[in-house]
């Protein structure tokens, strides 16, 4: 609480003092008062000034700065009445009162949206679950039957596969404590996995692909693993080469701190002005623009799901000649120490 802004405030306090003393000035004159009775009464009606000024502005810039620290220094500004002690000045009280009000309404609204969410996200939980039983079923026909299913069709199951997919894993992903299991999980089983998942796409387009080194095993969530990792492979064949020798390459690196797990492919790249923007949210970059494939949300997925488990995942790429995707998952010595 600055000085100068208190007494600009209460600049009329002052505008009045002077009319007052001027006027009793003139009184003091016309009665041709002794000049000493004039400078004692002058000097006490400023010192009644001051402190008629000086004391609330002294009781009140404790608690006015108290509340401006604590709001910039919590990350959460609207719990700040849990850190002020109560004023000892009347206006100090209303605004506290006030405060509460409003933050009690506030905490009412957002338990009701809150509600209102959690609601709405279970029934988009349940309808994928639902929706994905009859989806599973023309994927398997599909392969079953490929006289009856041409090409385009078994590609587009895929993508509303994956589609479905990622809805449920972004849902998931805003309560994602409740939803993954940390544990030793075998790198091979999964990247097997994918690879399952995607060879007849990999086979139609005529892509390698290949595991090197891939015998480690890493704390993480199998399930969300497999998912980035398919987000990953699904760009990979999307933004391929028209050649035949394109491939995705998987390996592994061990160092001493942690194990770093590599998928490099030899497509289109990305651009490096697209590059630092690649995580972000529906961000589609020119390749998404010229291929009209992308809705963006695959690596921002991903990144997030990285973030909840603890790992950290980074993309590096030469146009037109290869990307290649990082995730890093750090050694717990503690984990190892219990086992």
């Amino acid at each position: 609480m600055k000085f100068s802004e208190y007494f600009k405030d209460n600049l009329y306090k002052s505008i009045i003092f002077i009319v007052c003393y001027s006027f009793n000035l003139l009184i003091f004159f016309a009665f041709k008062i002794d000049s000493s009775v004039i400078i004692s009464s002058s000097f006490l009606y400023i010192i009644f000034y001051l402190l008629i000024l000086l004391i609330p502005y002294f009781r009140k810039r404790k608690f006015y700065t108290d509340l401006l620290a604590n709001i910039q220094s919590l990350d959460k500004s609207y719990l700040v009445l849990e850190t002020l002690s109560k004023p000892e000045f009347y206006e100090g009280e209303l605004l506290v009162s006030a405060l509460y009000e409003i933050n009690k309404s506030m905490n009412e609204n957002v338990r009701l949206i809150e509600e209102h969410f959690k609601d709405f996200k279970e029934y988009i939980e349940m309808w994928i679950h639902e929706v994905k039983i009859p989806l599973s079923t023309l994927i398997l026909m599909s392969n079953n039957r490929k006289d009856k299913f041409d090409k385009k069709t078994k590609i587009q199951l895929k993508r509303l596969e994956n589609y479905v997919d990622q809805v449920l894993y972004y849902a998931r992903s805003e309560n994602a404590e409740k939803d993954y299991l940390i544990k030793e999980t075998d790198l091979s089983k999964v990247i097997k996995n994918v690879g399952l998942k995607n060879i007849d796409d990999l086979l139609e387009n005529k892509i390698d692909f290949i595991a090197e080194n891939v015998n480690y095993k890493v704390l993480t969530d199998s399930k969300w693993l497999e998912f980035i990792l398919e987000q990953i492979v699904n760009n990979s064949i999307k933004y391929r080469k028209d050649t035949d020798k394109s491939y995705i390459k998987i390996s592994v690196q061990e160092k001493e701190e942690k194990t770093i797990l590599i998928v490099e492919d030899n497509g289109i790249g990305i651009k490096s002005s697209d590059l630092k923007q690649v995580f972000d949210k529906s961000f589609t970059g020119e390749n998404g623009r010229n291929t009209n494939k992308s809705t963006g949300m695959g690596l921002y997925i991903a990144k997030n799901m990285c973030k909840k488990l603890g790992h950290k995942i980074e993309i590096d790429s030469t146009y037109n000649e290869y990307t290649k995707v990082y995730i890093t998952f750090a050694k717990n010595k503690y984990y190892d120490v219990l086992k």
